[in-house]
C-alpha cells in the first residue's frame, strides 16, 4: 500500500512539475509540453469514459455496455488459474455479481494512471440473493474493497486485472468461517 501512495505521489509530483515548465517555457518551444499536454488530456478522457461505463455496468446493471464500443474485441481478464479472453467470455464473467448480488452499490474511490495504464480503487457492496460463480444464494450482505489494473488500446478497455481479499470475500459470503 506503500508503494502505491509513492506511485501517486510521484506521478502527482511530476505532472505538477511538467505543467509548470510547459507553463514557463518559451513559447516557440511547445512540442514536449504540448505532448504533455495530449497525453494528460488522453489518460483523463480514458479515466472518465472507465468510470463510466462500469458505473453504469454495476450500479445500473447494464451488462450490454460490455460491447466492442466501449471493449477491445479481444479484452482479457487476467484471473487465475487462466485468463478470460473476448468479449462473451468477460460479460459472463462479470454477470455472476449482477445475478449473484442485488442492492448493489459499486463505487470508484479513485482513479488514476499514466499513458494507457489505469489504476482503479473501488468498493462492491451487495446482498447475495442469487447464484454466484456456482454459491447460492446466503442472503447476506458483502462490503468489500479491492484494486484493478486496467489497460487501454484506442479508448477501450483491452484487460484488466483484479486484486481482492478474496477471503475476506468468503467470510462475509458465509461460506469459510472466521478464524
Amino acid at each position: 500500500m506503500k508503494t502505491l501512495k509513492f506511485f501517486c505521489l510521484a506521478f502527482v509530483g511530476t505532472l505538477l512539475f511538467a505543467t509548470t515548465s510547459c507553463e514557463n517555457a518559451p513559447k516557440n518551444d511547445t512540442s514536449e509540453c504540448g505532448d504533455l499536454v495530449i497525453h494528460a488530456e488522453k489518460l483523463s478522457q480514458n479515466i472518465k469514459k472507465y468510470e463510466s461505463v462500469w458505473d453504469k455496468i454495476v450500479n445500473e446493471r447494464k451488462i450490454d455496455l460490455i460491447n466492442t464500443d466501449m471493449f477491445e474485441k479481444d479484452v482479457v481478464l487476467v484471473t487465475s488459474p487462466e485468463n478470460i479472453k473476448g468479449i462473451e467470455a468477460f460479460k459472463a464473467y462479470y454477470n455472476n455479481y449482477l445475478v449473484g448480488f442485488s442492492d448493489v452499490k459499486f463505487t470508484i474511490i479513485d482513479a488514476y494512471g499514466q499513458d494507457d495504464r489505469i489504476v482503479k480503487h473501488w468498493r462492491f457492496e451487495g446482498k447475495h440473493t442469487g447464484l454466484f460463480f456456482g454459491i447460492p444464494a446466503t442472503g447476506k450482505s458483502v462490503d468489500i474493497e479491492g484494486v484493478t489494473l486496467v489497460k487501454m488500446k484506442n479508448g477501450k478497455i483491452a484487460q484488466e486485472q483484479d486484486f481482492v481479499d478474496n477471503l475476506e470475500f468468503m467470510n462475509q459470503l458465509g461460506i469459510i468461517p472466521k478464524q
